[in-house]
């Protein structure tokens, strides 16, 4: 048959047509039916461009007895996107499309696990957005190569290597199971829709291997992984809302390790006086507040976003900007386990720390720790290893730390909140107070026998301690330099700013891969 134009571009559009019905009707009407866009209206919602690749690639699609159904799109989208107004790699699973299973029915992977859009991130040094909608791992696969294939023979390899060099997003609506609840944690920030699930099996597998009944919602829904187990950073009210949040945490990110994250408005004046924070910290030291209202305060009007609300809850965590400055915030908060560091706060600090580190960020800490969490369930939590993994993160940062002293800070855990081998700026208020251990509990333990044989034992404990707190009056620390500066409070944006400003000749001379790699976990 001759070539024409016309025919050559039919059969073009005609495949077209094919690859924009997904899996079908009936299954692209039951995705919206539970409240969810396909992967192409995911895309196309949050991309203002979006140049596909491997639109065509398709499988012979058979039934459980081997006999020919027809031709599918493959059950992955992926391509060049412009994103909040960036170029990133942006792929996600079809679910329509055999659950979105990996396409190793195909001679080159587009995405999920490692493939071409993995591979286009590490190339173009661009960010990487996922949308994770996927059952797995998915036993059709071997009646398809005609034997069954050892899943470690599956590279993640490149999947690690772009967490040290490119922001890496990643948001589930739907299901993520399996390899996709993997390849979902392996990320900078992750958002989960409210009605979504995340486990490494499902139900049907935890009844086969446990002989237990349990709801997916109970097994991993999001609540489970935003507030229990802290898989998931964000929790999102919708899709929209979570590609909301996406776009918003790209904004304080940059491009690559090797460049600078983008300067944002700088219409609120560096030198704005920080009148608020004298109405929210109280008067009365056991009284606790509200971290995220002194951050808020501090930084510029209305950049704070918080990472990680829901879980690890001693500590708060977030981005925002100084003068324009990103810059990573971490805040102990007193309203949780009066802001002692637990094993779960240092977890959620490690890994927000590695990331500032990774991209450049400055770190402010708002310090107000009375120490580790103890008791038998801190230690059962094993506090102490991830608490010294919390101050290994602190230490081995290579951004500008400035660390402010907002009231307690007692024992190891304040080793977390800055480091001496660089220069940590730690700015005081008058409100700090600091030392080995807080009062109450230090005179407790320290003389204790001395309390008990007293004739008044209650009486020489209120002693004891208001010695103990007279010695521990920061000023004395302030005038042997044993803290950088004392200042006032409504002084700090001016101050922090200034040294920011100035830190920037530092990060700019120190792009590229970290010495070494951004980490998941310990």
């Amino acid at each position: 048959m001759s070539f024409t134009w016309k025919d050559a571009l039919a059969e073009l559009d005609r495949r077209r047509a094919l690859a924009r019905e997904l899996g079908g009707e009936r299954r692209v009407n039951r995705a919206h039916d539970q409240g969810r866009y396909t992967i192409r209206e995911r895309i196309d919602r949050a991309a203002s461009a979006f140049y596909e690749v491997g639109e065509f690639a398709a499988y012979e699609d058979v039934d459980a007895t081997g006999k020919l159904r027809g031709m599918m799109p493959a059950s992955y989208v992926c391509g060049l996107g412009e994103f909040a107004g960036r170029a990133v790699a942006v792929g996600g699973e079809d679910f329509t499309v055999r659950g979105g299973a990996p396409q190793t029915y195909l001679d080159r992977m587009k995405g999920g696990l490692g493939g071409f859009v993995e591979d286009l991130a590490h190339e173009y040094r661009i960010p990487l957005v996922l949308f994770m909608e996927g059952i797995g791992g998915d036993v059709a696969a071997q009646a398809e190569k005609g034997h069954s294939y050892l899943v470690s023979s599956l590279s993640w390899q490149r999947s690690y290597e772009l967490l040290a060099e490119v922001p890496v997003l990643t948001m589930v609506s739907g299901a993520a199971v399996g390899g996709t609840a993997g390849r979902t944690v392996l990320s900078h920030f992750s958002v989960m829709t409210k009605d979504s699930v995340l486990f490494a099996g499902g139900p049907p597998l935890v009844k086969r291997a446990l002989g237990v009944d349990v709801d997916k919602h109970e097994l991993g829904g999001a609540r489970v992984h935003t507030a229990e187990s802290g898989c998931i950073d964000n929790l999102a009210e919708d899709e929209d809302d979570a590609i909301r949040q996406l776009q918003t945490v790209l904004g304080y990110l940059p491009q690559n390790v090797w460049e600078m994250p983008p300067r944002g408005d700088r219409s609120d004046p560096p030198d704005r006086w920080v009148d608020e924070v004298l109405d929210i910290i109280p008067e009365n030291r056991r009284r606790p507040y509200k971290a995220s209202k002194v951050v808020s305060a501090v930084v510029d009007r209305g950049s704070f976003f918080e990472v990680g609300a829901r879980w690890g809850r001693a500590v708060t965590t977030g981005f925002a900007r100084m003068d324009g400055i990103p810059v990573g915030i971490v805040a102990s908060n007193p309203q949780h386990l009066g802001g002692a560091l637990d094993a779960a706060a240092a977890e959620k600090q490690v890994r927000f720390v590695d990331t500032c580190s990774t991209f450049h960020l400055p770190i402010v800490y708002f310090v107000d720790v009375p120490g580790f969490m103890v008791g038998p369930n801190a230690e059962r939590g094993n506090v102490v290893r991830w608490g010294m993994r919390a101050i290994q993160s602190i230490i081995q940062a290579e951004v500008p730390v400035v660390t402010i002293q907002v009231r307690k800070a007692y024992g190891m855990a304040v080793s977390a909140t800055s480091s001496p081998d660089s220069l940590s700026l730690r700015l005081a208020w008058p409100t700090a107070e600091w030392g080995d251990l807080p009062v109450e509990g230090g005179v407790e333990a320290g003389f204790k026998h001395e309390i008990e044989n007293a004739e008044n034992p209650e009486e020489y404990r209120r002693l004891a301690e208001e010695r103990m707190l007279a010695l521990a009056d920061p000023w004395k620390t302030a005038e042997a330099f044993g803290v950088e500066n004392m200042i006032d409070p409504r002084d700090t944006r001016e101050i922090v700013c200034a040294f920011l400003e100035a830190s920037l000749h530092r990060v700019r001379t120190s792009l590229g891969p970290q010495r070494r790699q951004w980490s998941l976990r310990p």
